[in-house]
């Protein structure tokens, strides 16, 4: 497969620059995974695809304010640190953009004493750093919210780029499928039977970076922190062993069940997972957990159009893409959603 297989054009303004309120209005494609047939919604009426003793799985991870700005010692040299994960105490890998940033250098974090050197100098612009103290004291005060690129205008509320039951900080960037659901709305559907389970994927580096490769085979996934405790292995399991499906919110929801797979698709579908996954998934890829997913718009040759185009079909998915730039529909992080799934 070639990455230009999975290409489309956009046009500008159906990129979302800011989120829709409530969050659950947002509209809603619903791609039959095996017809192809689509139909368009609210978000707010999600409950009607869903049946009782199905589980969503959430990912729960919380976005850190992990831009930083900082100057090179000895030159006051422009650098722009994007913690991407911490791998200690002190020690981070992070995006650093600035000239000369070579292994040795250190920085100083604008607006605070705070010192950074550089390790370890890694491919794509990737560094180790260590800082003389805990990043997290200083992150609320000078860190900035890292939103995608294409996103031009300042969200007024913070909270806006987190979901609603967000918990364990660590993501660079949202998991954005599940930006649409309200407390209210999950607590309606709870009501109505249909369950709940979380896991953690802790959202890094290929989230920022274009598949620079031509052939879908040649690229290599970074890995990301993820986990699915015995809580969600539980719930998930008993949805497996009544028949009923498995719906993951996101496509990070996604790669952390496939990645926590047992290879069974009866009783014991997944088990308990903690550690890095580095999975990719492309069309051909046999789903062993995820029944269904709600997603957003993705961009062109992007590696969760890939994942989508596994689960759906490229042609489906891509004329599925079509019939939404057609239908006004916003796209990527801040825009709108879409059920992929069976409608049996």
């Amino acid at each position: 497969m070639k990455v230009s297989d999975f290409d489309y054009e956009l046009p500008p303004r159906l990129i979302a620059q800011s989120p829709v309120e409530p969050r659950d209005s947002s509209r809603l494609m619903v791609l039959d995974r095996n017809s192809g047939a689509i139909a368009h919604h609210r978000f707010h009426e999600l409950d009607q695809f869903l049946n009782p003793g199905d589980v969503l799985v959430l990912n729960d991870t919380r976005v850190i304010p992990a831009r930083l700005a900082a100057g090179k010692l000895g030159t006051g040299g422009v650098v722009e640190i994007l913690l991407l994960r911490q791998l200690g105490e002190l020690d981070w890998l992070a995006l650093v953009r600035g000239k000369g940033v070579r292994a040795g250098v250190r920085l100083q974090l604008s607006g605070d004493a705070m010192m950074a050197e550089v390790l370890e100098v890694r491919t794509r612009g990737q560094r180790v750093l260590r800082f003389n103290r805990p990043v997290a004291t200083i992150l609320d005060s000078l860190g900035q919210t890292p939103l995608p690129p294409y996103i031009h205008a300042c969200l007024k509320d913070g909270e806006r780029y987190q979901t609603v039951y967000s918990r364990h900080p660590g993501s660079a960037a949202a998991p954005t499928a599940g930006l649409h659901f309200t407390t209210d709305m999950l607590n309606s559907l709870q009501g109505k039977g249909v369950r709940l389970a979380n896991c953690t994927l802790h959202i890094g580096l290929d989230t920022f970076q274009p598949v620079r490769v031509d052939d879908v085979n040649d690229h290599q996934m970074h890995s990301e922190e993820a986990r699915l405790g015995r809580d969600a292995v539980a719930t998930i399991n008993a949805a497996a062993r009544e028949g009923k499906r498995v719906v993951a919110v996101g496509t990070t929801a996604a790669r952390t069940l496939e990645s926590a797979a047992t290879g069974r698709r009866d009783a014991e579908r997944v088990a308990a997972f903690a550690g890095d996954t580095s999975l990719f998934i492309t069309p051909g890829y046999r789903w062993q957990v995820v029944d269904a997913l709600l997603t957003n718009f993705h961009l062109p040759r992007s590696t969760l159009l890939m994942m989508v185009s596994a689960l759906a079909g490229r042609e489906s998915i891509l004329n599925a893409y079509r019939v939404a730039m057609q239908s006004g529909y916003r796209f990527y992080s801040l825009g709108d959603a879409m059920l992929i799934g069976s409608q049996t």
